[in-house]
């Protein structure tokens, strides 16, 4: 056999040694670590982070579980724009935002329907004693939040609007400063800052009354798609860990209050009022016709989703609108069901 023929088998069998291990990368592999971004309220990610079930489903493999906290979901959203994220938790407003500037994300989880854990506060000693009193006010809310969003609901409903208040753009911390200094007449805010804002003021409205008027708002955890397409059984593990950070609350809510109250470095009685402020959707209630249904079926939340979207373009947060098939393709239940598969129930 000559030098040439030699040469040729050696490059053909290099060549189909890489192929064999870059197949087997692809079907094998698995990330060194996850970057989950969350932001600091008492729900299902805290729970699960702090009872092990993110080790149970991540670190057991040999992958790294990263939280990075956010103040916002704006924030979330940059990072996400930056490639830099795989998993966020936000107020589903700002899934809005993600959807409209074209990020590389889909909306997988409701993590809670909020309730009494915002609120529209106003300041002690003003004499504002209803929204109308409101005119010519000056109220903060971080912008394109679900306060944002439930704050502008709450004025239409008494025919005010953002041109007839003072409207100030703030993170929760300069909230609190703001506030403190006197700078402020109303806040709409979410916990933890809620429940110090309501030290020297009084609630108008929060978000379980406007939900009871039909005007519902959630959080919700959005994926990098580029993550979500490399690993689908991942994300469905992932769903299955927030999972059972809502079972625990279900039928042991002691030990996911003190759970949470541990993480957060908060006293257990004001986590107890803010998890017990909202409403945790277990991954089979998810699919539900009332919330994110099914691909095949989209829930009434796509709706929601679509007046949202119309509201923040309204406000020019957005720039158009999405198409009611744009918002089915960004709401992907197929995780959730994934998560199932085993005879219907959760598969662990």
């Amino acid at each position: 056999m000559n030098l040439r023929n030699n040469r040729f088998i050696f490059f053909t069998l290099l060549l189909i040694l890489l192929l064999f291990v870059g197949c087997s990368k692809k079907n094998g592999s698995k990330p060194e670590k996850i970057k989950i971004g969350t932001i600091r309220v008492p729900d299902d990610k805290t729970v699960a982070y702090e009872l092990g079930f993110f080790k149970e489903y991540f670190e057991n493999k040999g992958i790294k579980v990263e939280l990075i906290f956010f103040d916002s979901g704006t924030a979330a959203n940059v990072a996400f724009a930056s490639g830099d994220l795989d998993f966020a938790e936000m107020g589903y407003t700002n899934g809005v935002v993600a959807l409209n500037r074209g990020l590389d994300v889909e909306l997988i989880w409701i993590h809670e329907v909020l309730g009494s854990n915002e609120a529209l506060v106003v300041q002690d000693g003003k004499n504002i004693n209803s929204i109308k009193d409101l005119r010519g006010k000056t109220i903060a809310t971080p912008f394109s939040s679900t306060s944002h969003y439930s704050l502008m609901k709450a004025l239409e409903l008494e025919g005010l609007t953002a041109r007839d208040i003072k409207l100030l753009d703030m993170n929760t911390e300069d909230i609190v400063a703001s506030w403190s200094r006197g700078d402020l007449d109303a806040v709409y805010t979410w916990e933890p800052t809620l429940g110090e804002i309501k030290k020297s003021g009084k609630v108008l409205i929060d978000s379980a009354a406007l939900a009871e008027k039909g005007i519902t708002t959630v959080n919700i955890e959005l994926v990098n798609k580029q993550f979500s397409k490399k690993y689908p059984n991942l994300v469905a593990d992932y769903i299955k860990a927030l999972d059972k950070g809502i079972t625990e609350f279900k039928e042991r809510p002691e030990n996911a209050i003190k759970a949470a109250s541990k993480y957060l470095g908060v006293k257990e009685d004001l986590v107890k009022r803010q998890m017990e402020s909202t409403i945790w959707l277990n991954a089979r209630e998810q699919l539900d016709k009332r919330y994110l249904g099914t691909n095949k079926n989209p829930g009434d939340f796509n709706k929601t989703f679509l007046e949202t979207a119309k509201f923040l373009q309204n406000e020019k947060k957005i720039d158009k609108i999405p198409t009611m098939e744009q918002i089915d393709e960004f709401i992907n239940s197929k995780y959730i069901e994934k998560s199932l598969d085993k005879n219907g129930e959760n598969n662990e």
